[in-house]
Order: C-alpha cells, then structure tokens, then sequence
C-alpha cells in the first residue's frame, strides 16, 4: 500500500470534513487549542524594531573621510609643501571636523552619548561643568590646530 501525502480524510471525532475545516469550531477555537478565556488573559508585548547599533556601511564612510581628512592635514605640516601647505592642511582640518560631526550624529541617532552627559530624551539637564570641560577641550584642540596651520604661512 503506498502512502500519500494530502488531507485527512476522516474528522478527529469521526464526523465528516468540509472543504473549509471542521464544523462546529466556535469562535475561532478548537479542541486541542486554549480556551477562549485562557487566550485573553496573558499578552507579551515583542519589540519587533531591531536593536540599534552601528552597522559597518554606517561607519565606513566616515571611517574613510576621517581618514583621508587627517592625512590632507598631517602631510603638509609634516613636509612643508610650500604656499598650497596652508590650504591644503586646512582643508584636511575642515573634512575631519565633518567626519567628527557625522560621527557624532550617527551615535547620537542609536543611543550613544558623550561620558558624563545625560542620555537622549531622558529629560535630565547636563551638568555645566561637564560641558564647559567638553567645549574647552574642543576650543584648545582648534586653536591649537589653527596656530599650527598658520605658522606654515
């Protein structure tokens, strides 16, 4: 005797099938699954968003442009390429500060926050402190890169 494969033939309690399910099935429940009072009692809420996290096409390009921005700066300080020098390290200076920027932004956008500052949307004030600190260290970093591009002249 083969054996095929297809529908049931036969019912579970013996009756016939009909083309669209058993008959008799109320509310939507069977038999052999919960109860309609056991459905309604628990529900688990599932995030269904994925975790967010810098992917490597994320952060390629600014991997790139950081790159290639700090090497326009660092060559001609470090060689002294004559008039053009200034502009070029400037130049350089200006693409890393936007792969910085760019950098920030993209971590900001899935949850990363600078050490000491409050997280996004947390409704907590930064401390003053923390940010004077972060706006000197940015202000010396330029100015010192400034001075530097400028003596090249």
């Amino acid at each position: 005797m083969a054996m095929e494969a297809g529908p049931r033939d036969t019912a579970h309690d013996g009756g016939e099938l009909t083309p669209d399910g058993p008959d008799g099935a109320p509310d939507g429940v069977t038999d052999d699954g919960p109860g309609a009072d056991q459905m309604a009692v628990a529900e688990v809420e599932v995030e269904l968003r994925p975790q967010r996290r810098l992917r490597i096409w994320q952060l390629a390009p600014i991997v790139v442009l950081a790159a290639a921005g700090s090497l326009m700066f660092a060559f001609p300080l470090a060689f002294e390429f004559g008039d053009g020098g200034a502009v070029v390290a400037m130049l350089g200076l200006l693409i890393s500060c936007c792969a910085a920027g760019w950098g920030m932004m993209a971590a900001r956008r899935v949850g990363h926050t600078w050490p000491g500052l409050p997280e996004r949307g947390s409704g907590r004030r930064p401390d003053w402190r923390i940010v004077s600190a972060y706006a000197l260290a940015f202000l010396a970093v330029a100015v010192l890169a400034v001075w530097r591009v400028a003596r090249l002249r």
